[in-house]
């Protein structure tokens, strides 16, 4: 992959769900030599994920330079306004320019590849294929053209999650098949005339939500399995560096960053079933079966994951909470949910009011609180659940402060995701 011409050029890549503990760790024991090798030509930086600590979010919050209450992304559902009804948001529901549309009004060309919470693709000046949550290819790039083309290499945009999850050793075979997919799509675009060039590798993610504990018990079945698709990672990473820097001959304008860390799951905790054994939230019945089965008299429900919403009068339908009430109970809530316990250990660490964690116009359309959990502790919002505490069949959940940004610029203090997106973009001017 040598590029035919030399001009300004920027590459990103992005590890979903890659923590800077494991990094380093990995870098260290020479796991991923590669990498390591990259990382010392520069600084690697601590970076906090968006909150809730979700990809849907987190990638929006990078890819806008924003938070929730600007771009419109609070979860992987929403509601639909003044309604019980929930809907999927979508990238067609993100309100402001991404990095790459910002630079297209530059008359710059982007090549985007993999790109989670990007579906359906929509247009810029170059080439996007969206990546998780995509489940269609004709409608995940843009210009629809290209279409054919990756279909002639058989991409593959994501694992069969429906599938790992009833026979969970398909796993192996679906990161290799996607790596290997995601390595052509490179392949085939890498001549092309583009000036930023971004991709996203989510089979990370997808390993520890899975195999999780296989990261660090060298007595676990899959230990040498997870390693070893770490290895194809370095590999495939070190090429793309190389390549890029036969042309550049720098690293700094290479960028590598995570959407958030990731740590081992105990257990699954049911913010819906607590808010009921609180007496906070009634149903009509004892199985509801949607949001609309909430009684007037209920003072919150949560969504998933971590967000409760006040059921406020003229905010949702039945609502009977006065705006006047609202800040009495928030402070009711957050300090009953920061003593809730799991044999004697605290579940929750912090519950944010959501002024603390967004600024922008639509903060109205978002939850009241944000709770955010002790690592090994997953906040649920399904409804059906009876009990709060719950064992899950994954292994591993996302993490809010140990996520990671590689630049060679310097070392930055205090960095949330959505300020790498101006980081990015400076080099670009």
């Amino acid at each position: 992959m040598i590029l035919r011409r030399r001009k300004k050029r920027v590459l990103v890549i992005g590890l979903d769900g890659v923590s800077y503990s494991l990094l380093r760790k990995f870098c260290q024991q020479r796991i991923t030599p590669k990498i390591a090798e990259i990382i010392s030509q520069g600084y690697l930086s601590l970076m906090k994920a968006s909150l809730p600590e979700i990809s849907a979010v987190s990638w929006t919050d990078f890819m806008t330079g924003t938070n929730s209450a600007n771009h419109g992304i609070f979860g992987f559902t929403d509601l639909k306004t003044g309604s019980y009804e929930l809907r999927f948001p979508n990238f067609k529901d993100v309100r402001v320019p991404t990095l790459w549309e910002k630079i297209g009004q530059q008359g710059k060309k982007s090549l985007v590849i993999n790109q989670p919470a990007t579906y359906p693709a929509r247009p810029l000046n170059g080439i996007l294929i969206s990546g998780f949550v995509a489940i269609d290819l004709a409608k995940a790039v843009y210009p629809p053209q290209e279409i054919e083309r990756l279909k002639k290499i058989n991409y593959l945009i994501d694992v069969d999650p429906m599938a790992i999850r009833a026979n969970r050793q398909l796993l192996w075979s679906d990161l290799k098949k996607t790596l290997e997919s995601t390595k052509r799509a490179l392949n085939l675009y890498w001549n092309e005339d583009w000036d930023y060039l971004e991709i996203v590798i989510t089979g990370t993610d997808r390993l520890h939500h899975y195999f999780m504990k296989a990261a660090h018990r060298n007595d676990h079945p899959s230990h040498e399995a997870f390693l070893n698709y770490y290895r194809e990672v370095d590999s495939f990473i070190g090429q793309i560096v190389d390549d890029f820097i036969k042309t550049k001959g720098s690293y700094d304008n290479i960028f590598l960053l995570s959407d958030h860390g990731f740590c081992e799951l105990e257990k699954e905790v049911y913010l819906n079933s607590w808010l009921k054994k609180q007496g906070l939230l009634k149903f009509k019945n004892d199985e509801p079966q949607s949001l609309a089965d909430i009684e007037d008299s209920s003072v919150a429900f949560a969504l998933d994951p971590n967000r409760i919403y006040l059921h406020l009068k003229g905010k949702f339908p039945k609502g009977k909470i006065e705006v006047s009430e609202r800040e009495r109970w928030c402070e009711e809530i957050r300090r009953a949910l920061l003593q809730l316990e799991h044999n004697g250990q605290k579940v929750v660490q912090a519950v944010y009011v959501a002024e603390e964690v967004y600024s922008g116009p639509l903060l109205p359309l978002g939850p009241d609180l944000i709770a955010l959990s002790y690592p090994s502790f997953d906040l649920k919002g399904s409804i059906k659940k009876k009990e709060i505490f719950y064992d899950s069949d994954l292994e591993g959940m996302h993490t809010y402060d140990d996520a990671f940004f590689w630049t060679t610029a310097k070392e930055w203090e205090n960095l949330k995701i959505a300020d790498s997106h101006q980081i990015i973009l400076e080099k670009l001017a």
